[in-house]
């Protein structure tokens, strides 16, 4: 009898953060309240297309959220969003009047017009 061995292979991350979106992280988590954990992307239901993005800080792991080790702290992707992020890219943009993350994604269909929300 010949024995099977499975073969696991690293996939790659469901959200790419760009450096700059890995320095706002470790930038957060220097200031990050006591009991946080890492920073967490969310897509809520609000807004007039449909979903949003949410970045906040999470105090615990949940189970099946995903967890990717930046240099400067954890980033968490919750589990029921993932569907909507793979291969989207995370960006930090500031110019002299605003300041945000970024997302490119590519499941997104549509987004309102003030680009808070986005249907898939």
């Amino acid at each position: 009898m010949t024995e099977t061995t499975t073969k696991t292979r690293a996939r790659p991350a469901a959200v790419i953060l760009t450096p700059s979106a890995e320095q706002r992280i470790a930038d957060l988590m220097r200031q990050a309240p006591e009991g946080a954990i890492g920073v967490k992307l969310s897509t809520p239901r609000r807004g007039c297309s449909g979903l949003a993005y949410s970045v906040d800080y999470v105090t615990e792991e949940a189970k099946f959220d995903e967890k990717i080790e930046t240099p400067g702290g954890v980033f968490y992707i919750d589990g029921a969003s993932v569907l909507y992020l793979v291969g989207s890219t995370m960006d930090w943009v500031e110019d002299d009047f605003t300041a945000g993350f970024v997302f490119n994604n590519p499941n997104a269909k549509g987004s309102c017009g003030c680009g808070e929300s986005f249907t898939v």
